[in-house]
């Protein structure tokens, strides 16, 4: 069995130690993680919490679902919204993805009745 451990000990050399490149590496990928993932989605959750906060009645917005509709009373977690003529639904304020201008709704109306050319 010696010839086992001569070998081992024949093996000379600096210690196998990886220093400050096996560092680098893991850093830059936590760099850019957090820059180009937790930067931005941070900022855009700060973004919808102040929307949110924001919103007040005779506001017209767009839900997470694609309703477009009026905020006719806002609750501290819900809101009610019509979305047409005597057609109220009760939202939760979250999911509110944005705030349109004033106006938006009518303009959709008009296009709706007729408003626009018709191909002929």
């Amino acid at each position: 069995m010696d010839f086992f451990i001569s070998a081992a000990l024949a093996q000379t050399g600096e210690p196998a130690g990886a220093g400050w490149g096996a560092l680098i590496f893991p850093l830059a990928l936590i760099l850019i993680f957090y820059f180009l993932l937790i930067r931005p989605q941070a900022k855009r959750a700060k973004e919808h919490k102040k929307l949110v906060a924001e919103l007040a009645k005779g506001d017209e917005i767009i839900t997470q679902g694609g309703l477009l509709g009026r905020i006719t009373d806002v609750g501290e977690t819900f809101a009610t919204v019509e979305i047409a003529e005597n057609t109220t639904v009760r939202v939760q304020k979250n999911a509110v993805s944005q705030v349109v201008p004033k106006g938006t709704i009518k303009g959709k109306d008009v296009a709706a009745e007729g408003g626009g050319k018709k191909a002929g």
